[in-house]
């Protein structure tokens, strides 16, 4: 029986009052969210043992740090509690090899779900989220032979118009660039550790995984 460190993440850190504690006695990935007493376990619940995503009978070890990643929302690869600059993310991926740059630049808009959007909070298992970022990276360019990669993400509040991310590829070959732009996107929106909490008028809700 291991002694793990548990960490949550945006909704399940809410919901259990705190963003990590620590648990005796488990031996499997399986045995962590029972004895978390949080009700029942969400749909499309990861885990994460040290980094790195794992199957639901991963065996635990003392010391492993053990995230619970729910359903994300999502060169150089940067998480920044600073207003993001796209002049700065298109200059990254600058090189005399590229012969086409495509981008794209998601920013926060005022009406979401029919609501009246305040503003957007984002959260991220940041250690995480920036090895896969780089990694995606790496995948990117050997896939569509890039020339340069860059991606970056706001953290914490960011208000309406404001950018939250910024991706920008350069290619030898514009078809390569875009084709990569757009899989960067849909990448990070569906399997990097990130979550946004839409602030509106009278409430407040996080929004899942591809939002």
């Amino acid at each position: 029986m291991a002694r793990i460190t548990v960490r949550l993440f945006a909704g399940l850190r809410e919901l259990a009052g705190r963003s990590s504690l620590a648990l005796e006695g488990v031996s499997r990935i399986a045995d962590v969210w029972p004895r978390l007493g949080l009700g029942d376990e969400p749909a499309a619940l990861l885990y994460a043992v040290n980094r790195e995503y794992v199957a639901r009978d991963h065996e635990l070890a003392d010391g492993d740090e053990v995230a619970l990643i729910p359903p994300v929302s999502g060169g150089s690869f940067r998480l920044s509690a600073e207003p993001l600059d796209v002049a700065v993310v298109l200059r990254e991926v600058e090189s005399p090899d590229a012969g086409g740059t495509a981008s794209f630049v998601g920013t926060v808009r005022r009406r979401s779900r029919d609501r009246d959007v305040l503003h957007l909070d984002y959260e991220a298992y940041e250690e995480m989220a920036e090895e896969m970022l780089s990694r995606l990276g790496d995948e990117l360019t050997a896939r569509h032979g890039l020339t340069a990669v860059a991606i970056h993400h706001r953290l914490g509040r960011v208000e309406i118009g404001e950018p939250s991310v910024v991706i920008a590829v350069s290619a030898p070959h514009r078809a390569a660039a875009l084709d990569a732009c757009r899989e960067a996107i849909e990448t990070l929106k569906t399997s990097i550790p990130l979550w946004k909490k839409e602030v509106y008028a009278g409430g407040e809700e996080w929004i899942g995984q591809g939002s």
